[in-house]
């Protein structure tokens, strides 16, 4: 694309400089970082954006984002100075648990930008793509136009030799006269260009898209729905990209948890602090270690018995709130509706249902469950804040309505993955014995009872004792 001929850059009009204060807080905002995280639906953040006669500056954060951050001033203003701060990642999405919050929807860039493009399609917006390797922004251009009809493109200019030139750059831009303008110069890069340029730049949306032009123009393979859908989409970057992905998820992710740790423990209580501490670094490094292992886990269920991957079940937490919690499915779809009639053929004593020749289960799941595998989602809900690690294990509505209120005690306490009584037998021992021993860890709790506690586990696990 060339220029000759057009008026003179300098002849354009621009936005005053307006500077403006840090992003505040709002009802649909959370605080990461001295960050206003927005906490919102994807499609509720696009009608924004698109409101008639606004203008925005928005910016993605994620683990990543946030280590850069923490060393570079210059970036966390820009991010802090700009009009929407985007969720993107698992690791904001567990620091916003460590703060108390939770966020409506995680929005990943590769899903939440083309969602964006669709709609502006619709309204007859167009869109400048600026950014990348020579011929990659082509490449992505030519993408989106195939998956989305209408959609205008009218310009692209790479992010080597086209970028060189900042007021070239901008002049290409303006002259385009795009509706949005997406910059794909990785962080802090992209970030600041747009900052630092923001009241020059014409384009009613400004955002900055990380590597979203080499997924759409195949240079780095995507992960197929499902597996996005599974929040495991890491776990596939991580093998078609195994050096820079190990640094970026494994290293970068951990990091940034420890960082909203650090943060964590500040605000809170010490003993309570340091017990979600060692859950959130615990159970973040299972979650990222056992991905491959869990991924195999849920394409073997798939081929066992026909229904879904994971079961989940509404359970009784901490003081009576109740949550949902996921296990690997082991049971046939029906296993809901037939457990009333087989409520005579307990093995335990009690109001607490277990059978060691249960038919509901399949061929697969009794295997799941002898070494506690269907278990392993449930690191998910540690991370949301449902579960602890270690703790009694969390009960059905229906059995705590049929508790004695000497059994109330045990859920002062969150429940856990594991415990006296997981350790002990599991379903060997009595509803009764089961709640003394409850009730002795809810009054003696400690960190060192629980690191004692998540050692024995792995020789509990290994036996299988009293686990069907």
């Amino acid at each position: 694309m060339t220029f000759a001929n057009q008026t003179d850059f300098t002849q354009l009009p621009t936005f005053p400089v307006v500077q403006r204060p840090p992003t505040t807080p709002t009802d649909d905002t959370i605080e990461l970082f001295g960050l206003y995280v927005v906490s919102q639906p994807t499609q509720v953040v696009i009608d924004r954006l698109l409101t008639p006669g606004r203008r925005s500056r928005v910016a993605f954060f994620n683990a990543h984002c946030g280590n850069v951050m923490a060393g570079d001033a210059d970036y966390a203003d820009a991010l802090m100075t700009a009009d929407e701060v985007l969720p993107d990642g698992i690791g904001v999405e567990l620091s916003a648990r460590m703060t108390g919050s939770s966020l409506t929807e995680n929005l990943n860039g590769t899903d939440f930008t083309p969602a964006l493009l669709k709609r502006a399609a619709a309204q007859g917006l167009s869109v400048f793509l600026l950014g990348a390797r020579p011929g990659v922004a082509e490449d992505a251009a030519d993408r989106l136009c195939l998956d989305i009809p209408g959609l205008r493109v009218v310009g692209t200019r790479d992010g080597y030799d086209g970028m060189a030139d900042e007021v070239a750059t901008i002049r290409a831009v303006n002259l385009a006269r795009p509706d949005i303008l997406l910059v794909a110069a990785g962080v802090p890069m992209q970030d600041l260009w747009i900052a630092r340029n923001a009241h020059r730049l014409h384009p009613r949306i400004c955002l900055g898209v990380g590597a979203l032009f080499d997924f759409l123009a195949g240079r780095v393979r995507r992960a197929p729905a499902w597996v996005r859908g599974a929040r495991c989409e890491w776990v596939w970057r991580l093998a078609s990209e195994p050096r820079r992905m190990a640094r970026r998820y494994l290293i970068g992710n951990l990091a940034f948890l420890t960082r909203a740790a650090r943060a964590a423990f500040a605000r809170q209580d010490k003993s309570d602090a340091v017990a979600r501490v060692m859950d959130i670094l615990l159970a973040g490094a299972a979650l990222m270690l056992l991905s491959p292992f869990a991924l195999f886990v849920a394409a073997a269920i798939r081929l066992d018995s026909k229904g879904p991957v994971f079961f989940r079940q509404t359970r009784v937490g901490k003081d009576g709130q109740h949550f949902s919690m996921l296990k690997f499915r082991s049971m046939y779809l029906d296993a809901e509706a037939r457990r009333a009639e087989l409520l005579a053929t307990s093995d335990r004593e009690g109001v607490c249902f277990k059978s060691r020749t249960d038919p509901r289960i399949t061929k697969l799941g009794r295997v799941l469950r002898r070494y506690s595998i269907d278990e392993l989602p449930q690191i998910w809900n540690i991370l949301r804040g449902d579960m602890s690690i270690v703790g009694p294990r969390p009960a059905l509505p229906s059995e705590v309505a049929a508790y004695p209120e000497r059994a109330l005690e045990r859920l002062v306490c969150k429940p856990g993955l594991t415990g006296i009584w997981q350790v002990s037998g599991r379903a060997e021992i009595g509803f009764d014995k089961m709640i003394d021993m409850d009730i002795a860890y809810v009054r003696s709790r400690s960190v060192l009872l629980n690191i004692i506690l998540i050692t024995m586990t792995f020789r509990a696990v290994l036996g299988g004792r009293g686990a069907y």
